[in-house]
């Protein structure tokens, strides 16, 4: 057996303890699983720079899973867009048994290889994209033959595994381990495993946006503006990153069609359009496109 799934003889008699005992157990062993991560900063890092890079050049972010691996996946795949203003066309979900599995279990799903491989063909997975495959185990047939099949197309692959040694971390060009052990409660990797699991995928993702300048000296700077509440922080964070008087935040923001970056350009004197150029001169970094503007004359 795997490290998740061995007995851990300290909690062989969990389900006889007081409840609040068992809950304080509980709590330790997902502070565990957090400190598992630690001496994975370098490697997440690492995998992020590289995922940057091929991003950049027009990539897709595709998540592949089976059970709660998957949808924690997608759960981190999911919130980029309203988050960072990630393009939903630049996202893909493998997930064994369907998108249909994430509410409805599907767990004989995960022992099938060829639809893995069928989900990302059919969403014409290339060297151009980043697959990030999740597996507590570190073995399961289908995250693994994804993983696989999408390494020899040429993606940049990244694998995300409780177990040391696994398959999946061999497979990955970038792998991360968070090696959490076993769980309170054998094989119940919804626990220590999912937790490392969110955890790694929060600032795998993260990292990604920071290098690819979706976020500004600490804001959201490509958020989806989708309501009153976000409109009103946007407009503050413009306010905020131009030095200028609310009435004209709102005014810039309503000018760049609810574009935060444009916005803090043009409330800068830029008009619309020579904001827009110099954000694509730099790559959509805001901090370049600042830089430029203030160094020209007057």
């Amino acid at each position: 057996m795997s490290g998740t799934e061995t007995i851990d003889p300290r909690f062989v008699d969990i389900d006889s303890w007081p409840l609040d005992v068992a809950v304080e157990a509980m709590l330790e062993g997902q502070l565990s699983a957090l400190a598992s991560l630690k001496d994975q900063v370098s490697a997440i890092a690492r995998a992020s720079e590289a995922a940057v890079v091929r991003l950049r050049a027009g990539g897709r972010l595709v998540y592949v899973g089976a059970g709660t691996s998957g949808r924690i996946a997608v759960q981190d795949g999911v919130e980029l867009t309203p988050t960072f203003g990630w393009p939903g066309d630049r996202l893909v979900f493998a997930v064994a048994g369907g998108m249909d599995a994430l509410v409805v279990s599907a767990e004989g799903a995960e022992d099938d290889r060829a639809d893995a491989v069928r989900q990302l063909s059919a969403q014409s997975v290339t060297s151009s994209d980043v697959v990030i495959g999740v597996a507590a185990s570190g073995r399961t047939p289908f995250t693994l033959s994804a993983v696989e099949w999408a390494r020899q197309t040429g993606a940049l692959t990244i694998g995300l595994a409780n177990n040391a040694g696994s398959p999946l971390l061999a497979a990955a060009e970038f792998p991360i381990l968070a090696a959490t052990g076993s769980e309170l409660i054998a094989g119940s990797t919804r626990m220590k495993a999912g937790t490392a699991q969110k955890a790694a995928l929060n600032m795998l993702s993260t990292a990604v946006m920071l290098g690819l300048g979706r976020v500004y000296r600490g804001l959201m700077v490509d958020m989806v503006i989708s309501n009153e509440k976000l409109l009103h922080r946007a407009e503050g964070m413009v306010g905020l990153l131009a030095g200028t008087e609310p009435a004209v935040a709102v005014e810039a923001l309503a000018a760049s069609r609810n574009d935060i970056k444009t916005a803090v350009l043009v409330a800068r004197g830029a008009d619309v359009a020579t904001a827009r150029t110099l954000l694509a001169r730099h790559d959509g970094m805001l901090r370049g496109a600042l830089a430029e503007a203030e160094a020209q004359p007057s």
